[in-house]
């Protein structure tokens, strides 16, 4: 097996495998050094490397060849605006905007926050701070300010990039109006703000510290900055169990080497193809594989400024994939989920030929085996399940389309990707037989590309993820391999309930209700009971135009699960819901509706895309009598 000798070699010789892998990058000075610990004792990858990753994406194709093609695409339909930037476009319009970030006093090492919608000006303002060697923190556009104020005072960004506004649909969220109140509530001060003034709305200006895009942008331009493999190229902040997020920081060498790897690895991508993340820049996903990765490979990549359904409807992405000619897509369960909501038969596709296409790829969340079985049956190609966190920037596990496709199996994320020593331990730190469910972890050392620690607080990076197994990173996920070395990725530990001393996977009674033919997405989770520990409760938003009764629903998906799981489930609960409470990224905010069922105090996070959906779930629980409400 192709995959099995690559995966072993990355596993047994890991400076080996990564110092082959790392040649395919365009470095200043190649490392020699490719594994050691640094100074806090943490696993570093290519120690003596220098290179730049703006001069990797894009100064050396332009170089070699590819100044003309297409770098990126801008697609945007809440503003009816096209347009497309060539390589030489790009790297052109980075060193002119570093060129006048380095006017303001910005160099190497130096903090910008990025707040900004999806428009091709954010990646240009990515790129410049890494053509410096400025430490880039995006923040999602439309963040709250008081979450924008907390990212502010952890990064201390000498400026603040950011934009007017940001547009949804039928709705302009004037993002300046936002920065400005996040200034005046955050405790540290950046020097500059610049922003990008949008026709939908202008942004008022202050005086003697925000200057206009324009500006900026006509500078001078610069060369690259050398780096070293280790210093960093961003910080990310992801959700952490206090409340304070977790400034996730991404190196430059290991992060470039492993991104290129993936491109072909993990997508079966070359140079000159087509790649489109439908995602945000400011998540994982639109750093890695919308920004980084396509470019570091010499690809195309595509930025979105739409929804996948209703801009103008449920046939989004298949117009785009067939207008583009995209080979891989790449988005999150959830927005599949939407479209089938609202097109259930895939008629919609039948309007476009999206023969192009090779594969689809989800991850973000679980994929849930009756949207899996959905879109493989309407689109007719390979659908790729795999499962990657903001921690470690790319995927742990996936069906290797460019080493060597297997069968997929519904619900699995097939197998580890070269790198990732993936292991199913006890709470005891012992191995699980196979089938068996425990914590997933990876043996140390991490490939290149995952965190190197959180920005600040590298006691929280230890106290999170290394300490709980030693020798191992705690993914925080449970699951189990199978016989066969699949991968299923269960959910998160605390999505585990145990009812009657019977450990069960709320994930398995998801994919049981979602089957359900009139089911379009569902949430299931263990709530406290006295006699049990706990008992499962659902809750479905129905597809359109089903016509069944809820109090039919409840009895129909309690049969299904008994029928599925047995009666040892003890499920029999299940509230119709309009809408779920998701972050921005998709996620089903699971905790807080345990909070919400078991009567407990709850704190709304940053991330959240629909404050309102959580009051309308306290409503249902109480008017339904579930949990703490019963």
């Amino acid at each position: 097996m192709a995959y099995q000798t690559e995966y072993t070699r990355s596993i047994e010789h890991p400076e080996l495998f990564w110092q082959e892998k790392a040649a395919d990058i365009p470095w200043f000075k190649a490392p020699t050094q490719i594994l050691g610990k640094d100074e806090l004792g943490t696993d570093r990858w290519f120690l003596d490397g220098e290179l730049n990753t703006c001069y990797a994406a894009l100064d050396y194709h332009v170089e070699n060849g590819r100044a003309d093609q297409v770098a990126v695409i801008y697609d945007s339909p809440v503003t009816d605006t096209k347009s497309k930037l060539t390589y030489r476009d790009m790297r052109d319009q980075v060193a002119r905007f570093a060129g006048g970030l380095a006017k303001l006093g910005i160099s190497k090492g130096d903090r910008v926050v990025i707040y900004m919608p999806m428009v091709p000006e954010a990646l240009i303002a990515m790129y410049a701070c890494a053509r410096l060697g400025a430490v880039h923190s995006v923040v999602f556009g439309g963040f709250a300010p008081h979450e924008l104020a907390v990212r502010i005072n952890d990064a201390t960004p000498k400026a603040v990039i950011s934009a007017s506004c940001g547009i949804e649909i039928n709705k302009v969220i004037p993002y300046k109006n936002m920065l400005d109140e996040a200034l005046n509530q955050a405790e540290h001060k950046p020097d500059h703000c610049v922003i990008l003034q949008r026709p939908q709305h202008q942004g008022e200006m202050t005086d003697g510290r925000d200057l206009d895009w324009n500006q900026v942008a006509e500078a001078d331009p610069v060369d690259c900055v050398p780096v070293k493999a280790t210093d960093p190229l961003y910080i990310l902040y992801t959700s952490g169990t206090t409340g304070k997020p977790k400034g996730v920081v991404r190196d430059n060498g290991g992060h470039a080497v492993a991104l290129k790897y993936s491109m072909k690895a993990i997508y079966d991508m070359d140079a000159g193809d087509v790649f489109m993340a439908a995602s945000d820049v400011g998540w994982v996903v639109g750093h890695s594989y919308i920004v980084y990765a396509p470019l570091l490979a010499g690809c195309t990549t595509i930025v979105y400024e739409g929804k996948p359904v209703k801009t103008p409807d449920a046939g989004a992405f298949w117009r785009l994939i067939e207008e583009y000619q995209i080979k891989a897509f790449f988005t999150a369960p959830t927005a599949f989920r939407a479209v089938k909501k609202e097109d259930p038969e895939g008629e919609l596709l039948q309007k476009y030929d999206i023969s192009c296409l090779k594969a689809l790829y989800l991850a973000g969340e679980r994929l849930d085996p009756p949207t899996y079985h959905w879109l493989k049956e309407l689109s007719q190609l390979p659908v790729v399940d795999h499962w990657w966190q903001t921690e470690t920037g790319w995927a742990i596990a996936g069906n290797l389309m460019g080493i060597e496709p297997v069968e997929a199996k519904a619900g699995s994320a097939t197998y580890p990707v070269p790198g990732f020593n993936v292991q199913i331990l006890d709470n005891k730190g012992e191995p699980m037989p196979a089938g068996e469910q425990g914590s997933v972890v990876i043996k140390q050392p991490m490939p290149p590309g995952c965190l190197t620690t959180v920005w600040g607080d590298h006691d929280r990076f230890q106290n999170s993820y290394m300490k709980i197994y030693p020798g191992y990173y705690l993914t925080g996920d449970g699951g189990y391999l199978d016989k066969d070395g699949y991968l299923f990725i269960m959910g998160r530990t605390d999505d585990v309930i145990n009812v009657a001393g019977h450990r069960l996977s709320t994930g398995e009674m998801e994919e049981i209700i979602a089957s359900h033919a009139g089911v379009a997405e569902c949430a299931v989770i263990g709530i406290n009971d006295e006699l049990k520990g706990q008992l499962p409760v659902g809750l479905v938003i129905t597809k359109d135009g089903w016509q069944g009764t809820p109090e039919a629903l409840e009895a129909e998906l309690a049969a299904l699960v008994r029928q599925e799981i047995g009666a040892i489930a003890c499920y029999k609960q299940t509230l119709v819901v309009d809408r779920l409470p998701k972050t921005r990224s998709g996620k089903i905010l699971r905790k807080i509706l345990r909070s919400i069922a078991d009567g407990k105090e709850y704190q709304v996070p940053s991330t959240i895309d629909d404050p309102a959906s959580l009051k309308e779930i306290e409503q249902a629980m109480a008017t339904h009598k579930v949990g703490a409400a019963s």
